[in-house]
């Protein structure tokens, strides 16, 4: 299935999924998707249709948006959540787990960033 293509909600940094494109992932923000006020689940269920695990600030939500769906029988992208972190350290862990983990890996996957 390839590499992990990610999805960048709205409230990580702007500079993030640039500096991922700069070391070879395939990123791309909400803002470049021209999908800003978008639902949380319209974003998840955008970045899944687009097979891009999505990325963002939100854990308690999107880790109950995982569940629900699962629940539901559907599947997902992928999807990564994580407190608020300085800019490197995120952009670092981002590229850790890319070259750890392939798109198929990811399918219907939770992780937290904490972890890698």
């Amino acid at each position: 299935m390839g590499a992990i293509r990610l999805f960048t909600d709205e409230d990580v940094y702007g500079v993030v999924a640039p500096a991922l494109r700069r070391a070879e992932i395939d990123a791309l923000s909400t803002s470049e998707a021209g999908r800003g006020g978008e639902s949380d689940e319209s974003q998840r269920d955008w970045a899944s249709n687009e097979s891009r695990t999505l990325f963002n600030f939100n854990v308690g939500h999107f880790a109950s948006l995982h569940a629900a769906r699962m629940s539901e029988g559907r599947h997902h992208a992928g999807i990564v959540v994580s407190s608020q972190r300085p800019v490197g350290d995120v952009i670092r862990r981002l590229l850790h787990l890319a070259g750890v983990l392939d798109a198929e890996s990811m399918c219907d996957r939770l992780e937290f960033l904490s972890d890698w």
